[in-house]
């Protein structure tokens, strides 16, 4: 199956064109090239490129290709239409095309990308797209379109949106596995001397220690899950911050002495409502790729 993405973008036509059709600009917000370069052409040619991604490690995949057209018809919607391959061995594309169309309406304009390629390495190669990279990079391509959106829309720079992005992820990845953490070895695996004494502080009878302990072991470990499925939802960061507050108060009152212990509750309750505050910081005007259309509407091929 083909690619699709769809995005509406308020804004004007030419503003659009510009961001997407000058090499420097676009790769900017395309998170699926890294350098995109214009050739030199004689008239009447056709317009070529070279494009080329970072993939790690100082490895790059590196490809060409060639406008094929551009057309303009009496509703002001535009097309533009290109082809593409790569002779590098690292690549998984052999060769593909595709089209860009730029649709006025009254709220914007809509925007929209259609393209497919053929891959190399044979059944495997295959496999491989179905599997990971076709739905990899039709992710990359409806992320991308948001984050151009959300330049045009709402001034939210390209390198901006990344780097929030990246921080975003973080802070959420690792609030997951704290919460994970200490839910499962502690409390769950080896339900630890001092988690018990801190109960027991707290006033838990000794006979039920160890219903409780694992307990909220359990309840951490539903929390870490619900921090990674409800990705985009901010109240989990806020029910963190709340948690630690009210964990140090808690320990403060029942168990004051873990408070000058070498690890102890209040720097690591600290550092976690610190990684919640910044998360809730960033997550602001984040792109999706759930803001696109990713299948082309009835009746249209």
């Amino acid at each position: 199956m083909s690619i699709y993405v769809e995005i509406l973008i308020r804004c004007g036509m030419d503003e659009l064109w510009q961001k997407t059709q000058e090499p420097k600009v676009h790769q900017r917000w395309d998170l699926r090239f890294s350098e995109i370069d214009y050739l030199p052409r004689e008239p009447g040619e056709a317009r070529k490129f070279l494009y080329s991604t970072r993939i790690g490690a100082g490895l790059r995949i590196r490809g060409e290709g060639e406008s094929t057209g551009e057309r303009d018809d009496l509703s002001g919607q535009r097309t533009s239409a290109l082809k593409f391959w790569s002779k590098d061995p690292k690549s998984l594309i052999e060769v593909g095309s595709g089209y860009w169309q730029y649709t006025p309406s009254a709220t914007g304009i809509r925007f929209l990308t259609s393209y497919d390629y053929r891959t190399r390495f044979g059944p495997f190669g295959r496999i491989i797209d179905g599997i990971v990279f076709r739905p990899l990079i039709g992710w990359a391509t409806a992320w991308s379109f948001d984050r151009l959106r959300l330049w045009i829309e709402e001034g939210v720079a390209p390198e901006v949106s990344r780097d929030r992005t990246l921080i975003y992820g973080l802070s959420r990845l690792t609030l997951a596995f704290i919460w994970f953490y200490h839910g499962v070895v502690p409390k769950l695996l080896y339900h630890n001397p001092d988690e018990l004494r801190m109960l027991t502080d707290a006033g838990v009878p000794e006979t039920h220690l160890l219903n409780w302990v694992s307990l909220f072991g359990w309840l951490e470990v539903g929390f870490a899950l619900i921090l990674i499925l409800f990705w985009k939802a901010r109240w989990p960061l806020w029910c963190t911050i709340a948690a630690m507050f009210a964990a140090t108060v808690a320990v403060s009152i029942n168990s004051p002495a873990y408070l000058t212990a070498a690890f102890n509750p209040l720097t690591l309750n600290l550092a976690v409502a610190v990684l919640a505050t910044t998360g809730l910081i960033v997550s602001k005007n984040l792109p999706t790729a759930n803001n696109c259309r990713r299948k082309p509407p009835e009746g249209t091929k």
